[in-house]
C-alpha cells in the first residue's frame, strides 16, 4: 500500500483505495466546546507531528483576535504576523515558511470569499480558510504555526487531514511554498516621459531587474502563485500596475526563455487591465484594487493542469511594470514540488512583512 495512481477527480472516486485515513485538530480534549487553541504572541505550536509514510491532504483553519475590538488593539495585521511552517522528514530546513493569510491565497492581511481549485477561503468574508494541495511524505511531517504577534494572543481552530501508507513512493515531489517581498521594487522615476511613455514605452532585453517569485535548485515542478500588489504611485493619470511580461527561466536558460509571457493580466488569464474580482478553479483576482487600480491588489495562477518541470532550477520572475519601470509593492507566495533537500530560504523579519501604509491624504 502506497501513494497509488489515484486522482482526485468524480471519475476515479468509486477505484477502492488501502490508505489510513486521519486527522489532527484543535477539538477539546476535554469533551467540551473550547475547540481551539490559544496562541500567545511570541510563541511556535506544533499543529501536527505525523510518522510516516504518508500524505497530507487537506487543511483547514480559522483564526481570531479576541482583542482586536479593543481600543489601541495592535496586533490588525495577525495574517501577516502569524507564520505556517511545515518541515518533512526532519530536513533541516523547512519547505513551508509563509505568512497564514498568504498562503491560503490573498495578501495584504485581507481575506474575502473566493473559490479556487487547491486554496479557498469561505464565508464569513473569508475567515475560512482551507488548503487542498496534496504533500505526501516519507517518514515525517512536522506542521507549525509561529506567532510573531507583538502582545495579543489569537484563538486557532484546526484540521490536518492526511493519509497513512505502508510504503513511500520514490517518485514524489515534496510541496514547498515561499513568501517575498519587495517594497518598493526597484524602477525608475517618471521624469520628463509622458504617461504613455513610462507605463508601456521602453526595452528590456535580458530580464534584469525583474520581481523573482521563485528561484529553486532541484528536480520538481512550479504549480503557481499568489502575487500581491500594492499600487503607489499616486496620480490622476492612467494608472494601470502590470504591463510586466512573466518570464521563467528553467534550467539555467539564457535569455529569452522558454516560458516569455505578454503582459501580468495575461500571465493571471486575465485580460485588459480587469478591474473586477473574479475567481476560477486555477486563476483569479481576489482584490482588483480601487478607483484607477489603486491600493491593493491580489491575483492567483496554478499550475494544475499545466505544471512547469525543472531539472535542476527554476527561476520564475515578472516584470514591475513595462521594461521594469514601476515602484510598487510586490509580494508573493510561490508553490512547487521538489526533491530534497532543497535550496534553503529564508522569511523576512514580521517588520518587513506587514502591509504598507496607506498613502498619507493629500493637502
Amino acid at each position: 500500500m502506497s501513494y497509488g495512481n489515484h486522482g482526485s477527480s468524480l471519475r476515479d472516486l468509486p477505484r477502492l483505495r488501502a490508505s489510513r485515513r486521519k486527522r489532527v485538530s484543535s477539538y477539546d480534549r476535554t469533551g467540551g466546546n473550547e475547540d481551539r487553541l490559544t496562541v500567545e504572541a511570541g510563541t511556535t505550536v506544533t499543529l501536527a507531528d505525523i510518522e510516516g509514510p504518508g500524505s497530507i491532504n487537506h487543511i483547514w483553519c480559522t483564526v481570531a483576535l479576541p482583542l482586536k475590538d479593543v481600543p489601541d488593539a495592535v496586533d490588525v495585521d495577525y495574517l501577516r504576523r502569524l507564520v505556517l511552517k511545515i518541515t518533512w522528514d526532519d530536513q533541516e530546513h523547512p519547505s513551508v515558511l509563509v505568512p497564514l493569510g498568504d498562503f491560503f491565497g490573498m495578501g495584504h492581511a485581507k481575506t474575502a470569499n473566493f473559490v479556487s481549485a487547491p486554496l479557498q477561503m469561505s464565508p464569513q468574508d473569508g475567515k475560512s480558510f482551507n488548503s487542498w494541495f496534496h504533500m505526501p511524505f516519507a517518514s515525517r511531517a512536522k506542521v507549525e504555526l509561529i506567532s510573531e504577534l507583538s502582545a495579543e494572543p489569537v484563538f486557532f481552530y484546526y484540521y490536518v487531514d492526511y493519509e497513512l501508507f505502508d510504503s513511500a513512493a520514490e517518485d514524489l515531489g515534496y510541496f514547498h511554498a515561499q513568501w517575498r517581498r519587495e517594497r518598493p521594487t526597484d524602477g525608475v522615476p517618471q521624469g520628463t516621459q509622458s504617461n504613455r511613455e513610462y507605463q508601456v514605452e521602453g526595452i528590456n532585453d535580458t530580464g534584469d531587474g525583474n520581481y523573482v517569485i521563485l528561484d529553486a535548485e532541484g528536480r520538481g515542478h512550479y504549480v503557481g502563485c499568489v502575487l500581491n500588489i500594492r499600487n503607489l504611485r499616486e496620480t490622476s493619470d492612467w494608472n494601470w500596475y502590470g504591463e510586466g511580461d512573466d518570464m521563467i527561466f528553467i534550467d539555467g536558460e539564457p535569455f529569452p526563455p522558454s516560458l516569455h509571457g505578454t503582459g501580468t493580466e495575461d500571465y493571471f488569464n486575465t485580460a485588459w487591465c480587469p478591474t473586477q474580482t473574479y475567481h476560477a478553479p486555477y486563476h483569479g483576482i481576489t482584490m482588483p484594487g480601487g478607483d484607477n487600480w489603486s491600493g491593493e491588489i491580489s491575483l492567483y495562477r496554478f499550475h494544475v493542469e499545466d505544471p512547469i518541470t525543472f531539472t535542476e532550477s527554476i527561476r520564475v520572475t515578472i516584470e514591475h511594470g513595462h521594461a521594469n519601470k514601476r515602484s510598487d509593492d510586490f509580494s508573493s507566495v510561490a508553490f512547487w514540488y521538489q526533491t530534497l533537500p532543497h535550496k534553503p530560504f529564508e522569511l523576512a523579519p514580521v517588520a518587513e512583512r506587514l502591509p504598507f501604509p496607506p498613502p498619507s491624504p493629500r493637502a
